[in-house]
């Protein structure tokens, strides 16, 4: 296997505190992998007036993903989303975020598959001086695409399709899209109304495997189901495209507590193992999904799970376990 090459992004607020820890249970694992930093973001804005360059896509495109830590998005017209913006250009189309039980809660475990690049996210919008109109787009490609991608990770399990269908007719595609491909791949699926999920998952999320749905809906049903298993903090994601890849902590940058040393690390680094099983290294992404649940079991976690421990005391003590169970591979 080749030498695989990340861009490391930081970015804001305590982006900068659980990038460095999951980059500290990277060197534990000791493997061949060039880290190349990139500083984007709203801190950059405020320095230079500008959040990312063309010279900072040059330095993504030179590599294989980026891990990514957190941004912070002010409610400015001029400032332009840089998440977006990175989706947009290397087509992530597929979000995906792991809902894993990691304390008192190890019976949940689905996962969430987000379409990444239209919906209501698709940033088409017209502001005039009484409204503004926010187009939704759904097409026939990016819910096929997306329903494939869940598919895959259905084999076996079921597959619940989430959508607005009884409302609107751009649901009503998406919904019948889904249907089609999960009956071509021979996945066993059901189907239910986005406020009846919602309502669903509270009540008995041990019930779902991997549910399918649009941009909004996926971006407020994932943080809702973080709830159930410990909030944001623990809480990674993938965003896939078809030859790139970014990973991130759901979680934003949080800058009133930045700085403190008390962000939990886990989310990040749960995030760097996805990517790891996404560029092939298994064995080792699954000894640090073992290391974090290994040291939350030993009560090593931060204040926001309970915990009385520093984000730096949770890497370490993950990075300890990863360092003892690294594959020899």
């Amino acid at each position: 296997m080749r030498q695989m090459k990340i861009s490391v992004v930081e970015g804001d607020g305590v982006g900068k505190e659980v990038i460095s820890a999951a980059l500290e249970v990277l060197d534990a694992l000791t493997l061949d992998i060039e880290k190349v930093p990139v500083e984007i973001g709203y801190g950059k804005w405020k320095r230079t007036g500008r959040a990312m360059t063309e010279d900072d896509f040059d330095i993504f495109r030179s590599c294989d993903c980026i891990l990514f830590g957190a941004i912070t998005t002010p409610p400015d017209p001029e400032y332009k989303s840089v998440l977006v913006r990175i989706r947009k250009e290397f087509d992530l189309y597929a979000n995906i975020r792991p809902i894993k039980g990691i304390m008192n809660s190890q019976d949940i475990d689905f996962t969430i598959v987000r379409e990444n690049t239209e919906g209501m996210y698709s940033g088409i919008e017209e502001v005039l001086p009484d409204a503004v109109h926010s187009t939704r787009v759904i097409t026939r490609n990016g819910s096929e695409r997306i329903a494939e991608y869940a598919c895959s990770l259905a084999t076996g399990k079921r597959l619940t399709i989430v959508h607005k269908a009884n409302i609107l007719k751009s649901c009503w595609l998406f919904r019948e899209v889904c249907i089609d491909v999960a009956n071509r791949n021979k996945v066993r699926w059901e189907e239910m109304l986005v406020d009846s999920a919602a309502h669903r998952i509270v009540l008995n999320p041990e019930r779902f495997e991997v549910v399918v749905m649009t941009n909004l809906f996926g971006d407020i049903l994932s943080d809702m189901s973080a709830a159930l298993i410990g909030g944001l903090g623990v809480c990674a994601s993938a965003n896939i495209g078809a030859d790139y890849a970014l990973f991130e902590p759901v979680h934003g940058s949080a800058p009133d507590i930045a700085g403190r040393g008390v962000a939990n690390p886990i989310a990040a680094i749960l995030s760097l193992a996805m990517m790891l099983k996404w560029y092939g290294m298994t064995g080792e992404s699954d000894a640090v999904k073992d290391a974090v649940y290994e040291v939350v079991s030993r009560g090593i976690t931060t204040p926001d799970i309970g915990g009385r421990c520093s984000t730096a005391e949770v890497a370490d003590a993950i990075s300890q376990v990863v360092g003892i169970d690294v594959p020899s591979s």
